[in-house]
């Protein structure tokens, strides 16, 4: 049967043999005390909530509890929501999937997106910021991971590519706002723009499915991102024979550590400074726009307000028509 994507699913298709990622799986009792699985089923292009009735627990624990499954079974509309009725589902090996049927990726050129960073990274004039930042840059094997790299599991840019195009959207917002407060330092804006999630690049796994590393678990992207300034300030030092100013390493660190902006969201500390204040606000700005992209493109072409569970609020859809300005009553 030909691969189709959980985003083409209707209510009422059969489905005789497909491959899924299995996310989550639950093992409940209904109100007769027949067991039953909740179970969620993901591809690239987003995930669909799943029932299989009559289960048993030698079923359930065979299922691994994040791999790939073959399945049969059909769809039907629960409640105004899509839902799969699962009769049939098997644990698959990983090696006999294609990953790239997995794995959302960005629909933005990967290619084209790094040599406009670095074509940025350029114009920083800061002698010192530009031997740090070559550092990263001829680091191979890091900005391998750099443009591969997810920029979230879930909340914004959750795709392979997704971390360069974010932090790219940070930049050019950064090259935009310089006009405007010349008396910012934008050499330090783009340095941390270019480098404030570069830990996720540790942080992060994208082999089978996006999620955490151990050491993203245990430490977080960015103290990650701090110690890697440290790492590439002191490989700077040994390559010109000069250290790259203290004051400067730890001005970037602190934009790295605070740019979450708040310590309700994961900052070290809050910004202390105008440009990484900057910095959280402009990175804020892009991925939440990402976030409600990204809600709505998952959502019927038709929703005109949707609630977004991680903003705590209703958004009207971006991508209506906006030549009807009637307001509706």
């Amino acid at each position: 049967m030909a691969r189709i994507f959980i985003k083409d699913l209707q209510p009422g298709m059969i489905i005789e043999d497909q491959i899924f990622h299995l996310t989550a799986k639950d093992l409940r009792s209904s109100t007769n005390g027949s067991l039953y699985m909740s179970l969620t089923l993901a591809d690239r292009t987003g995930p669909v909530n799943a029932r299989m009735w009559q289960a048993s627990e030698e079923l359930y624990k065979a299922l691994p509890q994040d791999g790939f499954v073959r399945v049969k079974g059909r769809t039907e509309n629960y409640k105004g929501l899509l839902q799969f009725i699962v009769d049939a589902i098997r644990p698959i090996d990983g090696e006999a999937i294609n990953v790239d049927d997995f794995l959302p990726t960005t629909d933005k050129d990967i290619d084209a997106m790094y040599k406009r960073v670095v074509e940025i990274l350029r114009t920083i004039k800061d002698k010192n910021l530009l031997f740090l930042i070559k550092q990263f840059i001829d680091d191979k094997e890091l900005m391998e991971r750099f443009r591969k790299a997810p920029a979230a599991i879930a909340m914004h840019h959750a795709c392979i590519g997704g971390l360069l195009e974010h932090t790219l959207g940070v930049m050019e917002l950064a090259l935009a706002l310089a006009p405007r407060y010349p008396q910012l330092n934008n050499d330090l804006v783009l340095a941390g723009a270019f480098l404030h999630d570069i830990g996720k690049t540790k942080e992060l796994a994208w082999d089978t499915s996006l999620k955490y590393t151990d050491s993203g678990q245990f430490i977080g992207h960015l103290v990650m991102g701090a110690m890697m300034i440290e790492q590439k300030s002191i490989q700077t030092q040994k390559d010109l024979g000069q250290p790259v100013p203290v004051k400067l390493v730890q001005t970037l660190q602190h934009m790295i550590i605070s740019h979450h902006g708040s310590h309700e969201f994961g900052a070290a500390k809050l910004p202390m400074t105008v440009e990484a204040l900057v910095l959280h606000h402009l990175d804020d700005i892009d991925a939440k726009i990402n976030m409600i992209q990204t809600q709505f493109s998952n959502a019927d072409s038709e929703t005109e307000w949707k609630y977004i569970k991680s903003m705590e609020r209703m958004f009207l859809n971006p991508n209506l028509d906006k030549s009807d300005e009637t307001i509706k009553e």
